[in-house]
């Protein structure tokens, strides 16, 4: 039976937590810690500046003051009896495509998961009003079971996108590489009651790079998107041509 550590950032009371805890009890053991409230946004954040609380709900799962991050932490250096076998972060209400995985805490906890050493997804249920959550929990469990059975690169996470839609009607499956949204403007200028003027940061830009390939063209075409993600943020690829103007960079560095 595998360990599996899930946790989310939508808060620990979200149906999407439940749902892939309930399926993935079929296959393993489970051990639920997740946000007290709704985190979503908040990246790869820790919280450094102020003590975590912890409280135990009555189906077992654990209530954490604190970011995904800061529960995967928690739950695997110190509320799990074994350490988890591999970390299961969702499943959001909402995308997480493109540019979305920069500020993710669901993408972000399985990212933490990965730097911890256990193999990690993330998985996000795609579309305005979200109903279709054990469409997402199958497919999960069909993925951590193909896993067990081909495992992928230690160095790789899987960030899983579902279309809101049944099972059946899934077209099947594609791996993907991020899309990208328009950068415009989306803050949001108000007033409080006082007169102080105040801003909200907006919804998400419309995508623009969804071409056939990324994640944006899957999911609107009905199929599971599939995109690997490294914790490591090294461009490898640009080592060699980066030599030179380094080179070139460091003869200078000290006029």
């Amino acid at each position: 039976m595998l360990n599996f550590l899930i946790s989310n950032d939508d808060g620990v009371t979200a149906p999407g937590i439940t749902a892939l805890a309930e399926c993935l009890k079929s296959i393993g053991e489970v051990t639920v810690v997740a946000p007290d409230r709704n985190r979503s946004g908040t990246s790869a954040a820790l919280t450094l500046d102020r003590p975590l609380y912890c409280s135990q709900l009555e189906n077992g799962y654990y209530r954490v003051s604190g970011t995904p991050c800061d529960c995967i932490h928690l739950g695997s250096h110190r509320l799990m009896k074994n350490l988890p076998d591999m970390v299961v972060a969702g499943i959001n209400k909402g995308a997480n495509l493109g540019d979305d995985v920069i500020y993710s805490g669901t993408v972000a906890a399985a990212m933490e998961g990965r730097s911890l050493g256990f193999p990690a997804i993330a998985v996000s249920l795609v579309g305005k009003q979200v109903k279709n959550y054990q469409t997402a929990a199958m497919v999960t469990a069909k993925v951590i079971q193909y896993l067990r059975i081909k495992p992928i690169s230690a160095d790789i996470l899987l960030n899983i996108n579902v279309p809101d839609i049944s099972f059946d009607a899934l077209k099947g499956i594609q791996l993907t590489r991020l899309g990208s949204r328009h950068r415009a403007d989306t803050i949001v200028e108000s007033k409080d009651p006082r007169g102080t003027s105040v801003y909200w940061i907006g919804p998400p830009n419309e995508p623009q790079d969804t071409g056939e390939g990324t994640d944006f063209w899957a999911v609107k075409h009905d199929f599971v998107s599939v995109t690997p993600l490294v914790v490591d943020l090294t461009a490898k690829a640009a080592n060699n041509s980066l030599e030179s103007w380094l080179m070139e960079f460091s003869e200078t560095f000290r006029e």
